[in-house]
């Protein structure tokens, strides 16, 4: 499966992820000391809705054009604010046509003491995200295989963060990888946030997985899913995310912000899952 970023920028699984991206970096927020943002995966940074990829397969007109017009309530509302705000910034003018990915969505939620590590392998990618942040003494740039540096780069010298690894899914191998990495990352940094995108196309991937991540024996590790349509192998149907370490705060959030993504971008045919893979040791 390729899921390059610029083919799919502001989507459902992106609006999904990013609003959890945002509530992660909202809670580091609320101690003064320092944290550190890597992000394995990184892409562009941002990304035109209106270029040649967009116009091609414009996923973003079932995803972030139709939370824009969705009536959320209060508390969900208040929850994706952070979010809705730096789309907001991106376009001024109040017409959707670029979309942040996710290191561009942290480094305008950073405090000026906080910090981004972002990787990215593919050469033409990683020179637009240099070009991006050129310049800012916050985020640090480097054109590297991102499974190589998850590893390398934890714990960080801040020892506060997130880790948000969001691979392409372009080569075979890489839901053992997924496993692999966070295992061996978090035995480095047991007490780090970790966040793990990945796609709900083939049931029985998806099923194996989390029973591979089990089988690590990390505890506090959650299994948080969007599903747009009924599971059907074949075709991406839906958008999960394993978290690490999640803040206390966030399953309550997710109880309020997921029904009302399903409301907004899938009603009467979608759903969302929140479940603990593994609790408290």
């Amino acid at each position: 499966m390729n899921y390059r970023h610029a083919f799919h920028a502001g989507n459902f699984a992106d609006v999904m992820k990013h609003i959890i991206l945002t509530r992660l970096i909202e809670y580091l927020k609320l101690k003064p000391g320092a944290f550190r943002v890597i992000d394995t995966h990184a892409g562009l940074g941002r990304y035109s809705l209106t270029g040649d990829e967009a116009k091609r397969n414009p996923e973003w007109k079932e995803g972030i054009a139709k939370l824009l017009k969705a009536e959320l309530g209060a508390r969900p509302a208040e929850l994706v604010k952070p979010y809705l705000d730096v789309i907001a910034a991106e376009n001024p003018n109040s017409t959707l046509s670029r979309y942040p990915g996710s290191p561009l969505i942290a480094r305008k939620l950073f405090r000026p003491q906080d910090r981004l590590s972002a990787l990215e392998l593919h050469p033409k990618d990683a020179r637009e995200l240099n070009k991006l942040f050129d310049g800012d003494v916050q985020a640090r740039i480097t054109a590297l295989d991102g499974w190589l540096a998850l590893n390398a780069y934890v714990p960080p010298k801040e020892k506060r963060g997130l880790v948000l690894v969001d691979p392409p899914f372009e080569e075979k191998g890489e839901w053992e990888r997924l496993v692999d990495g966070l295992y061996k990352a978090h035995r480095k940094w047991a007490t780090g946030l970790y966040a793990l995108w990945y796609p709900m196309k083939e049931p029985r991937e998806i099923n194996a997985f989390v029973a591979d991540l089990k089988r690590t024996g990390i505890t506090r590790m959650m299994r948080v899913e969007l599903l747009i349509d009924a599971p059907v192998a074949g075709r991406m149907f839906g958008s999960g995310m394993i978290l690490v370490n999640p803040p206390f705060v966030l399953e309550d959030e997710l109880k309020s912000i997921l029904p009302a993504l399903v409301k907004a971008l899938a009603p009467g045919k979608g759903s969302h899952r929140i479940e603990w893979i593994r609790g408290e040791a």
